[in-house]
C-alpha cells in the first residue's frame, strides 16, 4: 500500500487529504486548501473580455482563467467549463508536491455584524471568487454557494482514514491478562485480536473454530473499523438523500432535483444499479491496468538485469581494453629492444672500424718514425763511399713510405654520427587516433512472423534487427532449402528487409532463415521459419499423375505499360497496335498445371499469343519472338507454335494448324512438368500436336495482345479429362 500514498495527498499542502472536495475536472483538493487558493476578480471585469497577457512580469507564471458556472445549460446542477475569460494577473506559487497554486486572496474589509457567519458554518466567499485546479490549471468562478457547491469525496476520505489506521501502532492481544503482547492475528468471526500463545490456547484450529477466518491484525483492524456505508445527501437539498444518477450530467441526484425538472429530459437510473455498473467498469479497467503493471514489473526486472549485465560487461570490457593496451605496450617494448639492438650493432661497427684504423695508422707511424730516425743517423755519417752505397736504397724507401701515406690514408673511414632517424610520427598519429569502433558482427535478425506468408508457390519473408542494437548492418542474406529437406541456398542478398521468392514448388514445405553482415563479418542466423506453399486439390498420391490446382492472376508489375488490367487483374486488354506482354503472378516448376483464357473482345482479326515465359522475357514483342517464351499465336483461321522466332515444332516440324478463334472462344494451356511438354486447346479440343517438349525450370503463364483484344483468365481448373485418360494426341492436325 505504500505506493498508494501519493494518491492520498493533497496537491496543495502535500499532506493527506482532509475533507476533500471534488472539482469539476475530477481532481481533489482539501477544503481548507481550496479556500487558501481562491482569487477574487474585480466586479467590473467583463465575463467576455480578452485574454490577459501578463506582459511585463517575467518571474511568475500566469494562467488564463476560464469561467465555469456551477449550473450547466440544462440546469443539471453540475458545473461544466465554458469560454475563457481573463482573471487578475496573480502570480502563482509552488506547492510541496511541485504543482503551481494561487496564493490566498487579499484580505477583505471586516463584515458588518449582521453579516457574520453562524457558528459551525463556512465563512462567506467573496463575490466573483475564482479557483484554479492546481493540477490541470482549469479555472472557474464560483457562484453564490461558494465551495459548498462542490461534492465531498467521502470515498477518498474513507480510504485516507483506513490507510492512516493501517500505519498506526501495532495492536495488542485482547486476551493477555498482564502485559498484553502484540497481536499476530484477528478472527473475523470472533472479532478478537490474538497473540500466538492465546490463539493456540483459546482459539485452536479444530472443531467449529476450524472454519473461522484468521487475518493479519492490520487487515482485521480495517474491516473492524470500517463504518457502514453512509447515506449521502444532495448538495442542493441537504435534507434529501441521493437515490438516483443522471447519466447525462454524470452525477447523483435526489427526488426533489427530479421534481424540480432540472433533469427532466435526462436519462436517470437507480443509484445502486449505476454504483454496481461503474464498479464493474472500474474492475474491468483495472484488469487492463493490472496487465500493464505486470508488464512494467517484468520490464523493471529486465532493466535491473540489464544493470547487472552492463556492470559485468563493463568490467569485462575494461579488462579487455587493459589487455589490448598492454599488448600494444608489449609490442612497443619489443620493437624498442629491436631498435636498440640495431643501434648497438651500428655503434660496435663504428668503433671497430675506427679502432682498426687507429691500430693500422699506429703501426705505419711507428715504421715511418723509425725510418726517419734511421735516415737522420745515416746523414750524420762522414764516410762518403759508405753513404753512397746505401743512399739510393734509403731514398727509394723514403719515397715508398711517403707514398703509403697518400690520399685517403689520413681520412677517417667512419663518420662519428649515427645515420639513423626514428620515424615515430605515423605511430604517434595512430596512437592519437586510437579509438573505439564498431567491429562486431551484426546480431541475428528477427523474422516478423505477422508479415511472412505464402501465396500459391510464392513466399514472402520479412525481418528486422533486434531492438536496441547499435551495430551497423550493410546487408542481409536470405536462404531457403529446396523444399525437400535439402541444403540451404542463397536466394537474396541486399539491404532490403522484405523479400518475395517466386517459382517455388507447390505443396512443399520450405525452411528459411536470414543473417546480417557488415565489414566485420557475417552474423548469426535467425530462427528457422517453416513455410508451406499452396496445397493441391488432390490426394498426395495423385499429384504427379493428375495435376496441381493453382490460382493466380495477371501481374501488373510484369505488364508492359500499354497493358490495361481490370476485374481484379483477371481481365487484360491492349489498345496498342504493337504486341505487348503480361505474365501471371505465379511461377511453376513441377507438377501438371492447366488454365484457360476466354476471348471477350476480338475485332479486325488480330493474332494474340498464349503460352509460358521466363521472368526476363521481352515485353514489347509478340510472345515467342525471343528465346524466353514458348507460345501459340492464333488468328481467326489458324494457329502457329513459336519459340525464339521460329515456327518449327521440335517433334513433328509443324508450322501451323487449322482452327482459329473469335469472340467467346476459350484457349486452354496445359503444362506438364512430369513429361516436360506444353499442349494448347481451343474450345476444349487439342490444337495441333504437342507444342513443345523438354521443358524444365521455372515458367510463368504469359500472353501478348494488341489491337484492342480483351482476354479473361480462369485458374484453379482441374486437368482436362482427355489428358488424364491418356487420350492426348501427339500428332494433332497438320496442314
Amino acid at each position: 500500500m505504500d505506493e498508494m500514498e501519493e494518491e492520498l495527498k493533497c496537491p496543495v499542502c502535500g499532506s493527506f487529504f482532509r475533507e476533500p472536495i471534488i472539482l469539476p475536472c475530477s481532481h481533489n483538493i482539501c477544503l481548507a486548501c481550496a479556500r487558501n487558493i481562491l482569487v477574487q476578480t474585480p466586479d467590473a471585469e467583463s465575463p467576455r473580455s480578452s485574454r490577459a497577457s501578463g506582459s511585463g512580469v517575467s518571474d511568475y507564471d500566469y494562467l488564463d482563467l476560464d469561467k465555469m458556472s456551477l449550473y450547466s445549460e440544462a440546469d443539471s446542477g453540475y458545473g461544466s467549463y465554458g469560454g475563457f475569460v481573463s482573471a487578475p494577473t496573480t502570480p502563482c506559487q509552488k506547492s510541496p508536491n511541485g504543482v503551481r497554486v494561487f496564493p490566498p486572496a487579499a484580505p477583505q474589509p471586516a463584515p458588518q455584524q449582521h453579516l457574520l457567519p453562524q457558528p459551525g458554518s463556512l465563512p462567506p466567499i467573496p463575490r466573483n471568487s475564482c479557483i484554479t485546479c492546481p493540477q490541470c490549471h482549469r479555472s472557474l468562478i464560483l457562484d453564490e454557494r461558494g465551495l459548498r457547491g462542490f461534492a465531498k469525496n467521502r470515498v477518498l476520505e474513507g480510504v485516507v482514514d483506513r490507510y492512516q489506521q493501517s500505519k498506526a501502532a501495532a495492536l495488542k492481544c485482547q486476551l493477555c491478562e498482564k502485559s498484553p503482547k502484540e497481536a499476530t492475528v484477528m478472527c473475523e468471526q470472533c472479532d478478537v485480536f490474538y497473540c500466538d500463545p492465546c490463539r493456540l490456547r483459546c482459539h485452536p484450529p479444530r472443531g467449529p473454530l476450524a472454519k473461522h477466518r484468521l487475518v493479519p491484525p492490520a487487515q482485521g483492524r480495517i474491516s473492524r473499523r470500517a463504518s457502514p456505508r453512509k447515506t449521502s445527501t444532495c448538495t442542493e437539498h441537504e435534507l434529501e438523500n441521493l437515490s438516483m444518477y443522471c447519466v447525462q450530467c454524470k452525477m447523483p441526484v435526489c427526488y426533489q432535483c427530479l421534481e424540480e425538472g432540472k433533469h427532466g429530459t435526462h436519462e436517470v437510473k437507480a443509484l445502486g444499479a449505476m454504483w454496481k455498473l461503474h464498479k464493474g467498469q472500474l474492475s474491468q479497467a483495472l484488469n487492463g491496468l493490472s496487465d500493464r503493471a505486470t508488464e512494467a514489473k517484468e520490464f523493471l526486472i529486465q532493466l535491473r538485469n540489464m544493470v547487472q549485465h552492463i556492470q559485468e560487461n563493463g568490467v569485462e570490457f575494461e579488462a579487455c581494453l587493459v589487455a589490448q593496451c598492454d599488448a600494444l605496450i608489449d609490442a612497443l617494448n619489443r620493437r624498442k629492444a629491436q631498435l636498440l639492438a640495431r643501434v648497438n650493432k651500428e655503434h660496435e661497427h663504428k668503433l671497430k672500424v675506427v679502432r682498426d684504423q687507429i691500430s693500422h695508422c699506429t703501426v705505419k707511424l711507428r715504421q715511418t718514425t723509425g725510418l726517419m730516425e734511421y735516415c737522420l743517423e745515416v746523414i750524420k755519417e762522414n764516410d762518403p763511399s759508405g753513404f753512397l752505397q746505401i743512399s739510393d736504397a734509403l731514398i727509394r724507401r723514403v719515397h715508398v713510405t711517403e707514398g703509403q701515406w697518400g690520399k685517403g690514408t689520413l681520412t677517417p673511414r667512419m663518420n662519428s654520427d649515427f645515420d639513423l632517424t626514428l620515424d615515430s610520427g605515423p605511430l604517434l598519429q595512430t596512437i592519437h587516433q586510437l579509438d573505439f569502433v564498431q567491429m562486431k558482427v551484426p546480431a541475428a535478425p528477427m523474422l516478423q512472423l505477422e508479415e511472412c506468408c505464402t501465396q500459391n508457390n510464392s513466399a514472402t519473408l520479412s525481418w528486422k534487427q533486434p531492438p536496441l542494437t547499435t551495430i551497423a548492418v550493410e546487408g542481409y542474406i536470405l536462404e531457403l532449402d529446396d523444399g525437400n529437406m535439402g541444403p540451404f541456398r542463397e536466394v537474396y542478398v541486399g539491404t532490403e528487409t522484405i523479400c518475395t521468392v517466386d517459382g517455388l514448388h507447390f505443396n512443399s514445405t520450405y525452411k528459411s532463415r536470414v543473417k546480417a553482415f557488415n565489414g566485420s563479418g557475417v552474423g548469426q542466423y535467425s530462427k528457422t521459419l517453416i513455410m508451406q506453399t499452396s496445397e493441391t486439390g488432390l490426394p498426395p498420391c495423385d499429384i504427379q499423375s493428375i495435376g496441381t490446382v493453382a490460382w493466380f492472376t495477371f501481374d501488373p508489375a510484369s505488364a508492359h505499360q500499354d497493358i490495361i488490367l481490370s476485374n481484379d487483374n483477371l481481365t487484360v486488354s491492349c489498345n496498342s497496335y504493337d504486341d505487348r506482354v503480361v505474365m501471371g503472378n505465379s511461377a511453376f516448376s513441377r507438377g501438371v498445371h492447366y488454365w484457360e483464357m476466354t476471348v471477350d473482345r476480338y475485332d479486325n482479326h488480330p493474332d494474340p499469343a498464349f503460352g509460358i515465359a521466363r521472368g526476363d522475357v521481352l515485353k514489347d514483342v509478340m510472345l515467342g519472338k525471343d528465346d524466353k517464351a514458348w507460345a501459340m499465336y492464333v488468328d481467326n483461321n489458324r494457329s502457329w507454335f513459336m519459340h525464339n522466332n521460329s515456327h518449327t515444332n521440335s517433334l513433328f516440324s509443324v508450322c501451323r494448324t487449322d482452327g482459329g478463334i473469335g469472340k467467346g472462344a476459350t484457349i486452354g494451356i496445359l503444362l506438364d512438368f512430369t513429361r516436360g511438354i506444353l499442349i494448347f486447346l481451343i474450345n476444349d479440343e487439342q490444337q495441333g500436336p504437342v507444342a513443345f517438349e523438354a521443358l524444365e525450370g521455372v515458367y510463368y503463364p504469359a500472353i501478348s495482345l494488341n489491337r484492342n483484344v480483351q482476354i479473361t483468365l480462369h485458374t484453379g481448373l482441374p486437368i482436362p479429362d482427355f489428358y488424364t485418360a491418356g487420350e492426348a494426341d501427339p500428332t494433332g492436325s497438320v496442314c
